[in-house]
């Protein structure tokens, strides 16, 4: 099972650290943001111990695609309704595409935005504009469009909203999709019959395009639009389900990133990983 979490990236060792977090968690992938996700300030690469980082995965057999990087929330495509913002999403996504590539990942996850005081088709017609606008991307990098819940304005909750996206792209080899279990329960998609959720992706994108799953459980009804994330089998969806998301054969090389909320000031991820790699759902693990 290729099963990590979101890590932190800090000061001192940063991305040497990030992974070293992951190790602490029995992982064998993990996500990060290359600098807080709310604002643009960004340390050099050269600074972050990339070296170290790529020599402890590769002593942890842990191949670099499983190193995923996090666009930050700032980046808005679909926005239509502010030119600073939709010109701050174009320079700053370019950034990180550059600063993916630097550190030797391949999969950027990036939100596809929100339309704010437009309209859907305005906001997939923006991001599309937006994206394109986007030039200069490395052979090795690919941006996975994520799914979203659909609270707000927000595009991107169905699977069709992410399948105009990737048809209107002029650099298609460089796109693909990153499916958060959270979000399409929100959604409305039924989680429980995962097979059928996988058809309907298949139908509409292309299970080809799918390199990432966002392994959540949910605080929320299915569809009920809100994307609050849940503890595994402390939410709607139920570790039962979850773990044969994450069990399930066709996704099985996909790497499965958790974003569930700490528990008091500690992260459950060591224990919700040790819960999907043994299938033993312990709530006793999940307490304060």
């Amino acid at each position: 099972m290729i099963i990590g979490s979101h890590v932190q990236m800090k000061a001192p060792l940063f991305l040497e650290g990030s992974v070293k977090e992951a190790l602490s968690y029995n992982a064998n992938a993990l996500m990060l943001y290359t600098g807080a996700p709310q604002n643009t300030r960004r340390r050099e690469i050269s600074d972050m111990r990339v070296k170290e980082a790529q020599e402890l995965m590769k002593a942890n057999g842990i191949p670099m695609e499983h190193m995923i990087i996090h666009a930050p929330y700032i980046i808005n495509p679909a926005n239509s309704v502010k030119p600073e913002v939709a010109e701050l999403a174009v320079e700053f996504l370019q950034k990180e595409i550059l600063r993916t590539h630097e550190i030797g990942a391949r999969y950027l996850v990036l939100h596809p935005g929100s339309y704010t005081t437009a309209d859907l088709d305005t906001g997939i017609e923006t991001a599309i504009r937006q994206l394109n606008a986007v030039k200069d991307i490395p052979d090795d990098v690919v941006i996975c469009l994520e799914t979203m819940a659909g609270k707000g304005s927000e595009i991107g909750f169905r699977f069709e909203h992410l399948a105009r996206i990737l048809a209107g792209l002029e650099q298609p080899e460089h796109s693909g999709v990153c499916l958060d279990t959270c979000h399409i329960h929100d959604a409305g998609y039924h989680v429980e019959d995962f097979d059928a959720v996988l058809d309907e992706f298949d139908k509409v994108i292309g299970l080809s395009r799918l390199h990432v799953i966002h392994l959540n459980d949910s605080k929320n009804k299915e569809g009920a639009r809100k994307d609050r994330h849940a503890n595994l089998g402390q939410g709607e969806i139920g570790f039962e389900t979850l773990y044969k998301v994450a069990s399930n054969p066709r996704v099985e090389k996909i790497p499965k990133i958790l974003e569930t909320p700490w528990i008091g000031n500690k992260p459950p991820y060591k224990e919700e990983i040790a819960m999907l790699r043994e299938n033993r759902y312990d709530p006793s693990l999940l307490k304060e």
